[in-house]
């Protein structure tokens, strides 16, 4: 875990910021200037002073005169303050105007009616440290309304990121830049997770609010609170819209997520204009009836202390979520476009850009960040210095009293897992019982969370079919978060979106969902941004073919194993028996970087000869073969429940007098990325003769079997009867891979 240190100590860091907060605010350049407003409060009290020197019958009692000028001067550092409030917040909205318009692409709008928020969030709000982006204990924000990147890297910039320079600003959009299209964690740091497609973002914010919950829980003690963090949000209409925020944020009601505040830009526009053509629902009492707590800011533009005391109150609620609904005027400040769907999805235009800036009083060059604006800022970097020296020096105290607890503690934050937590996965001999890899799976999840800290998980309402229950816990709920057992219920899509927020608070949260293997397209949104994002999310999908036979088509999946292996950064595992998935769940969780999907069976396995959970690691190996010299007459490949299909094809044309090499496949991903020298000594180029089998979509399958090769599979959806008449139906057979095989050799 990477420390910070800092020659100043809290106090005086904290007195500095104090000072700066109150201090002159008069800049260089000498633009700084009284708001008319003020002006008549200040020249009275101004006028007072000639009188008093005039006639000493009016002179005020020495104590007296010093309030009055205390007051003067109380008066003028508001105003200041005031000002600089302003011009602060303008910066921001000019950064992104400008920002935009050089790009000629990107999203004005909200970056313009959010900039008070965003302001007072990251310079009045937040703890976090910005030359430690990974601090532990910051506050994570999360823009869900991902289109208003610029919004954030505005932000990002001003606080004293390294990641968001000028120069960054310059290319916002650009090839190579820091500053992409929507935010990207694994791109620009301080931005937390990736975000774009809508309701993506509070779903992960849900998943953020949750594990720090439940590290609170089991982690904080009553002389020590080690974790205490919030989670911040901003979510537009398009959010609110999208049936994925529905699903997450009734579970962080039921959750009872009191360190979770979203703020919902209520601007009413969207792409096509006003949201009255499409999305009139009362927004503040469904998030009441999914158990938030609800605030409305009526002034977003320029309600600043309303801001301020909505989350004052929102803080003050612990055992509920907050929405606080913020009505802002979308792209405020420009005379033309402000309030319509034009300043959504586009640069304003050069003309606009200047009206804005003669509207707003903006005098400054594009992509100017005012010298006492900088200043202003200037102070995060010494405070989130302070704040992070400050809680090491508290981890170092619970370190000493606590040591079972910091060690755990200490895996979750950096990442680093316990020596020989593989060696907990069980293994398996061929005289092992027949089983359902499903169940197979719940005995790794069971050994794995005797040994991994930060492995949590559920399923969508399916645990009992799913097995994916860690007997030693209970439910992770509102008045238990220190358990590790989620229930998600039926909501798929916000399941994944959630787990995508717990791998990403942390390195070393190590989440799994579990539902059937088809109703991954329920949740493929969150899956990709799981690839995307480098979350390392473990998807447990049983029920993977039409092996679970009597539901049929509707509950088979036939298309999805050639789907996600299209995926990139995401590793496809589909194991055969006991060994290969312990093997599965090794390489699951070792992959830190990059999800992995299990697909697990219904139907009862035998233990194959020759697997193995090492042969896993490379993804495809041989497991049995009485050829010589790397030459065999036919290659057979299988995965899954069909891999025992292939061996048993194998033994058939061995007594044939064939050669025959039988390989399981369990992960394209894997066995791609081995050397050239081991790929060709499981596919030797000169073996054209080979034939696969695996109860899905051939799709895929020429790239193994090449040109010359025969693939058994399925184009077609499934069907309702057992099992064993589907596969017969279908020729997934030991006779079929036994006729292909004769065919090409």
């Amino acid at each position: 875990m990477a420390s910070s240190t800092s020659s100043l100590t809290l106090s005086q860091v904290l007195l500095a910021r104090a000072i700066s907060h109150h201090a002159s605010t008069q800049s260089p350049d000498n633009r700084v200037s009284l708001s008319p407003r003020s002006l008549p409060a200040f020249s009275g009290l101004k006028s007072i002073a000639p009188r008093a020197t005039t006639s000493p019958r009016r002179r005020l009692p020495t104590r007296q005169l010093r309030k009055v000028r205390a007051a003067a001067v109380e008066t003028l550092d508001a105003t200041a303050e005031a000002s600089l409030l302003e011009k602060s917040i303008n910066t921001i909205r000019f950064l992104a105007i400008d920002a935009v318009e050089k790009a000629n692409s990107g999203h004005p709008g909200l970056p313009m009616g959010c900039a008070p928020m965003g302001h007072i969030l990251y310079d009045e709000v937040m703890k976090y440290n910005p030359k430690n982006p990974y601090w532990f204990n910051r506050d994570r924000f999360v823009l869900s309304a991902g289109h208003g990147c610029m919004l954030q890297y505005a932000l990002l910039h001003l606080a004293g990121y390294d990641s968001v320079q000028e120069e960054d600003l310059k290319n916002f959009r650009q090839w190579g830049s820091k500053t992409p299209g929507h935010p990207e964690n694994f791109e620009t740091p301080g931005v937390e997770v990736t975000t774009g497609p809508l309701g993506q973002g509070i779903a992960n914010a849900v998943g953020l609010a949750l594990v720090e919950k439940h590290l609170a829980a089991r982690f904080n003690k009553p002389d020590n609170e080690i974790v205490d963090h919030y989670t911040y949000a901003i979510l537009g209409d398009g959010c609110q819209m999208e049936g994925v925020s529905n699903e997450v944020c009734s579970l962080a009601g039921h959750w009872g997520l009191g360190k979770l505040i979203a703020f919902y830009d209520d601007n009413h526009i969207s792409i096509d204009g006003d949201t009255d053509i499409a999305f009139t629902e009362n927004v503040d009492k469904r998030f009441e009836g999914l158990g938030w707590h609800v605030i409305w800011v009526k002034n977003g533009n320029t309600g600043y202390d309303d801001i301020r005391a909505a989350i004052k109150e929102a803080k003050a609620v612990k055992d509920k979520p907050t929405l606080i609904k913020v009505t802002t005027t979308i792209g405020y400040g420009s005379p033309n476009k402000a309030n319509s769907y034009s300043v959504h999805g586009s640069a304003l235009g050069a003309k606009e850009v200047d009206a804005t800036r003669k509207n707003l009083g903006w005098p400054y060059e594009p992509l100017h960040v005012p010298e006492d604006v900088k200043k202003h800022w200037s102070r995060h970097v010494p405070v989130g210095a302070a704040l992070e020296a400050e809680w090491n020096a508290k981890f170092a105290e619970y370190e000493k009293k606590y040591k079972e607890e910091a060690a755990q503690l200490k895996s979750i934050i950096t990442g680093a897992l316990p020596a020989g937590w593989e060696k907990a996965l069980p293994t398996y001999t061929p005289e092992s019982p027949a089983e359902a890899t499903r169940n197979l799976s719940q005995t790794c999840l069971n050994a794995l969370a005797t040994v991994l800290p930060g492995f949590v998980g559920g399923s969508a309402d399916l645990a009992s079919s799913n097995m994916t229950i860690m007997k030693m816990f209970g439910d992770f709920q509102k008045d238990t978060p220190e358990e590790r057992n989620l229930r998600f219920g039926v909501r798929e899509h916000g399941m994944g979106s959630i787990c995508n927020g717990i791998a990403l608070h942390s390195p070393g949260m190590i989440p799994y969902c579990a539902t059937f293997f088809v109703f991954t397209d329920y949740m493929r949104a969150a899956i990709r941004i799981s690839a995307l994002s480098e979350a390392g999310v473990i998807y447990v999908m049983t029920h993977d073919s039409i092996g679970l036979g009597e539901d049929g088509p509707t509950h088979q999946p036939v298309e999805h194993l050639a789907s996600f292996r299209a995926m990139p950064n995401i590793l496809m595992l589909r194991p055969a028996d006991g060994n290969e998935t312990a093997g599965a769940y090794k390489v699951a969780v070792a992959n830190r970087k990059r999800p992995s999907i299990l697909a697990l069976s219904r139907q009862k396995l035998p233990h194959l000869p020759g697997s193995s959970s090492e042969g896993v690691e490379k993804g495809g190996y041989i497991i049995s073969d009485n050829s010589s010299g790397n030459k065999p007459d036919v290659i057979l490949v299988g995965t899954g429940s069909e891999l025992e299909i292939a061996a048993k094809a194998g033994e058939e044309l061995r007594k044939e007098g064939k050669a025959v090499r039988v390989v399981s496949l369990v992960s394209w991903e894997l066995f791609y990325e081995q050397s050239d020298a081991y790929k060709e000594s499981v596919f030797p180029a000169a073996v054209s003769a080979r034939v696969s089998i695996e109860a899905g979509s051939t799709f895929g399958w020429e790239k193994i079997v090449g040109p010359k090769g025969k693939s058994i599979g399925i184009d077609r959806f499934g069907a309702s009867a057992p099992a064993g008449r589907i596969y017969k139906e279908f020729g997934i057979t030991v006779e079929a891979v036994i006729a292909a095989a004769k065919e090409i050799c």
